[in-house]
């Protein structure tokens, strides 16, 4: 699975080698395949960093699977305080890394630990996201995300209280098989956001270094490190409402579904294979990018890729926007 993400995306991939809820859409199982529904061990309630009304907090969770190769096949989040859950990322954990969150975990203050950007864990693999409009989105059954025994999961959720308050319980519905299958993975293609202040707009927050600063202050020091990290990696754009990234492959497979995300400023999101060449192929285009529609959109049929190959992420936002919007104005 590939997710698009401006300030960050991705894609489903098989390797050679305040919005408003939606209902959890229960696809009958296909063979092999059987629902395991798992739920945070206990409520949490947000509290953004410095008073902020952000909140990215990462919870273990175990799903006793037993020992034995499982596959996951299918992921339906399902958020319990939709006032507030903004957005939600699951990742795999080996029984390795399972012992670095535990220690995680163990080590902060109440349930679960600030995260931004990943699970506060190196290389936890991304294997489900939800946003709003997001459904479960079921691919070829040949494909799956491998779970062998003592695999843990950690739900990352971006919690954000400037539409509500109150606490949280959510959960989650895995479809797993105990079929050998090919294995699938999911790879983060982002862009940078560079945008400036409208002519309309003034204050301290216009300079880009107070805006970094402020970043930290309302996510977490470790989040005034990414619009420079995008930066190095896709180059320096000159600041404005449209920017692009071009992230190199680094592994051959095939391409299944992708899925854009943006935040309230999002206007268009387009994804490119190879663009400026005579295999060039549009891979994801939104022209009219709607908050509350992030949903994973399956690929006609899988698009190769080469390591070497070129993926473009094209992101727009419009900075007018904060002056509609009531949670954006002050």
């Amino acid at each position: 699975m590939v997710v698009v993400a401006c300030g960050g995306q991705a894609a489903v991939v098989s390797g050679h080698g305040g919005h408003s809820g939606t209902a959890v859409v229960q696809q009958p199982l296909r063979d092999g395949e059987r629902f395991v529904t798992l739920k945070m061990a206990e409520a949490y309630t947000p509290k953004g960093p410095n008073g902020g009304t952000d909140d990215y907090r990462c919870f273990l969770i175990d799903p006793a699977l037993g020992e034995g190769a499982r596959f996951l096949t299918g992921a339906q989040f399902m958020p319990e305080n939709l006032a507030i859950v903004h957005h939600a990322i699951f990742f795999r954990l080996s029984p390795e890394q399972a012992a670095e969150a535990k220690a995680l975990d163990a080590s902060t203050p109440g349930q679960g630990w600030t995260c931004f950007a990943d699970a506060g864990v190196q290389e936890a693999g991304w294997v489900s996201h939800w946003a709003p409009g997001t459904n479960e989105t079921l691919l070829d059954p040949k494909y799956g995300h491998p779970l062998p025994g003592g695999s843990q999961l950690v739900m990352q959720v971006h919690y954000n209280t400037l539409g509500g308050t109150g606490s949280d319980q959510s959960g989650i519905r895995l479809r797993v098989s105990d079929k050998a299958l090919e294995p699938l993975g999911t790879a983060l293609f982002p862009a940078q956001v560079e945008l400036p202040c409208t002519a309309k707009e003034s204050g301290p927050l216009c300079d880009r270094a107070a805006a970094v600063t402020d970043i930290g202050r309302r996510f977490g020091q470790e989040s005034m490190a990414t619009p420079d990290h995008l930066t190095q990696m896709c180059g320096a754009p000159a600041p404005g409402p449209t920017q692009h990234c071009d992230v190199p492959v680094e592994q051959p497979g095939h391409l299944h579904a992708l899925a854009g995300h943006m935040h309230l400023l999002g206007r268009s999101i387009k994804v490119e294979l190879n663009p400026g060449t005579p295999t060039a192929q549009t891979l994801l285009d939104v022209p009219n990018y709607d908050f509350d529609d992030q949903a994973l959109r399956p690929l006609k049929s899988p698009v190769e890729v080469k390591a070497g190959d070129t993926i473009r992420v094209t992101c727009t936002h419009d900075a007018s926007l904060r002056a509609q919007l009531p949670q954006l104005q002050n």
